[in-house]
């Protein structure tokens, strides 16, 4: 047989021959360092026999693929170590995930006490340096094998595999997991792991399912990069918008009230009101929107019209039953069916279009309690929404411009580098979920296709995340751990118009229906919120703090000069306050740099009779003192432009 290596090299044995072997062939030093191998693409053990011509690529730690084999097996070590701890526990799933790996286990929750004694299990699992083996069994066989081990969630998995399904396993030195693989040769071969945190999670992620307690760990092939892994977590826990948010005051959450509905509390909602001023002020002065404001809720009859009912009710809060009552209501979880309506109260002429209509929307979407986090995934939420009706030949032009104006606002945030572009198609191997015809999908998936490419915008495509009425491009972003969210949104819709009757009258005097563009300036302003939290440790650009400058007098005998420069700072619009406290002045620029502030004004004598004051910033530390009116003019200027000064200076201790 022929072997084809990644370098065009060819191998050639009379013989079958294991991926390993092969790798010792090629260099001990390969055979050493080998995770798995590649196989005409497919990722196998090391342990695999090839007897035919193949293509094949030895992978190491190196590759990212390697890494996810280390990871799977530190998963299956895990395990191991909490039934040897925990013999009542069941083992359900244990994959590898992204950064690291965790394993679900029907037990009592585990404490960190109980991570860090799993740990101390897992070393001596390592030290054993137990091989790890293959084996396979019929159906039959593979189930009574789980069930004399009491493991009743694997006898599930496994009758939930196809007849013939090949049905795999592998020890590792007495402790045997229904798995596809692949895993490493030995368990020594795992060799730098932290656990990280535990959860509770569902059962095959359904809430109606057993509560199941859910371990993260992360594994990598050297300590060093274990370490540097860690830190950046570390780092991860200190922006967390879910902690610092809360420490910052910006909001809150209180269980009476509810998961997924958090307070805005003062700081927070005039971040947000900054925010909604200047994305309502942008698309209404340039962008050509106008305004509407409509219902937070409507009849179960205009869901119907839309689909929704049908395609998105269980996401709803239904008020009312079907059967006992005459009207059903719904708090409505888009905009969309009802700005239909404030196009179809007039007749329009194809000389009207585009219109582009605009609202802050405030929607409530029926989330899973498991998915509920801080500010990211709530039930109550205001995005920046808009629909534009046009006509199907200003589709592409107004598509390129909904981009262009979600670019923008990415670029004044400051987070433009951080997004990913996503056009998010349909999955024809499951219609029911769609409407439509395929003809009418492929040719809007393409449209958007060549626009993205004409822009130079890279994306990656994703089957099956498109709305039930047509494609999207969706502008992602990673929060501190990694989970991605869609932050925008821009929908192609060539269908709805029809649902609705909507049309405009063309030059023959004849009704032609209008498409449709379902988008997003700046998305849902508190999962922006908690971006930027984030995104800047807190440590916002001066337009969009909620406290933009603190004077600090120097004494008692200065208030009434710092009220001064305090009242001029804001009646010129910046959000300024007085320290007014009796405390010494090193102890309020500590403070005010603990808070985060752009910029802290020391007023004394000096400053009081030459009517100047005495800047200290985030940015550059002590920048001297300077005329009032000078500073009132450069941060003017810095709050109008939306300015992100980067920080010059390491804070003073």
């Amino acid at each position: 047989m022929k072997i084809t290596l990644k370098d065009g090299s060819v191998k050639e044995y009379s013989e079958p021959k294991s991926v390993y072997e092969i790798a010792q062939d090629i260099s001990e030093g390969l055979a050493r360092v080998a995770c798995a191998g590649e196989v005409d693409q497919k990722i196998v053990d090391l342990r695999t026999v090839l007897s035919a011509d193949c293509g094949l690529n030895i992978i190491t730690a190196n590759d990212p693929k390697g890494l996810q084999v280390i990871r799977h097996t530190a998963s299956h070590i895990m395990a191991e170590a909490v039934k040897r701890l925990f013999p009542e526990a069941k083992v359900t799933i244990g994959p590898a995930i992204e950064d690291g790996f965790y394993y679900d286990f029907d037990a009592e929750p585990f404490s960190r006490e109980d991570l860090d004694r799993i740990e101390d299990e897992m070393k001596k699992i390592i030290k054993e340096g137990h091989e790890i083996t293959r084996f396979t069994l019929p159906r039959k066989e593979a189930i009574a094998y789980m069930e004399e081990r009491q493991e009743p969630y694997k006898v599930e998995l496994i009758k939930d595999l196809p007849e013939d399904a090949e049905i795999s396993f592998y020890d590792q030195g007495g402790f045997v997991d229904l798995c596809a693989g692949p895993h490493l040769m030995n368990t020594k071969g795992v060799k730098a792991y932290k656990l990280i945190s535990s959860s509770m999670a569902y059962w095959r992620g359904d809430s109606e399912k057993a509560r199941l307690q859910r371990i993260y760990g992360t594994a990598f092939n050297k300590k060093e990069e274990l370490k540097e892994h860690l830190a950046k977590l570390e780092d991860a826990k200190l922006r967390d918008h879910n902690r610092l948010g809360r420490e910052m005051e910006l909001f809150t959450t209180v269980d009476v009230i509810g998961q997924g509905l958090p307070l805005l509390m003062p700081k927070g909602a005039k971040m947000v009101q900054k925010m909604q001023r200047w994305i309502e002020d942008l698309e209404d002065r340039e962008w050509g929107y106008v305004r509407t404001k409509t219902p937070l809720m409507a009849k179960s009859d205009l869901y119907k019209i839309s689909g929704h009912w049908d395609h998105y009710k269980e996401g709803m809060f239904v008020l009312g039953e079907e059967e006992k009552d005459k009207e059903v209501l719904a708090l409505r979880p888009m905009t969309c069916p009802f700005q239909y309506y404030v196009y179809k109260a007039t007749q329009h002429s194809y000389r009207d279009l585009p219109i582009r209509y605009g609202e802050t929307s405030t929607l409530f979407r029926n989330e899973d309690s498991g998915e509920m986090h801080g500010l990211t995934r709530v039930r109550q939420f205001t995005i920046s929404e808009g629909h534009l009706i046009v006509r199907p030949d200003q589709m592409v032009e107004e598509f390129k411009n909904c981009l262009a104006l979600a670019k923008y606002c990415l670029t004044t945030l400051g987070v433009e580098e951080d997004v990913t572009y996503h056009l998010s198609k349909w999955d024809p191997q499951n219609r029911e979920k769609y409407i439509g015809e395929p003809e009418v999908w492929e040719e809007t998936e393409q449209h958007i296709r060549e626009i993205l490419t004409e822009l130079e915008i890279p994306f990656v495509e994703d089957v099956g995340e498109a709305a039930f009425y047509g494609p999207k491009v969706d502008i992602n972003a990673k929060n501190v751990y990694g989970k991605e969210d869609t932050m925008i949104t821009i929908q192609w819709d060539a269908l709805i118009a029809e649902q609705f009757d909507m049309y405009y009258i063309d030059a023959n005097g004849d009704k032609v229906r209008p498409y449709i563009i379902h988008r997003t300036s700046m998305g849902c302003y508190e999962r922006t919120l908690a971006w930027l939290i984030e995104k800047y440790a807190g440590k916002f650009p001066t337009w969009l703090c909620p406290e933009q400058v603190r004077v600090l007098p120097i004494s008692e005998k200065y208030l009434d000069y710092a009220n001064q420069v305090a009242k001029e700072l804001t009646r010129n619009g910046v959000d300024a306050t007085v320290d007014c406290r009796s405390e010494k002045i090193g102890y309020k620029i500590r403070e005010a740099r603990l808070d985060k502030l752009p910029y802290m004004l020391v007023v004394g004598q000096q400053e009081e009779e030459e009517h100047t004051v005495s800047v200290r910033s985030r940015f550059a530390g002590d920048e001297g003192v300077q005329p009032l009116s000078d500073f009132i003019s450069q941060i003017c200027e810095e709050i109008r432009t939306k300015q992100i000064r980067k920080e010059e200076v390491l804070e003073q201790k």
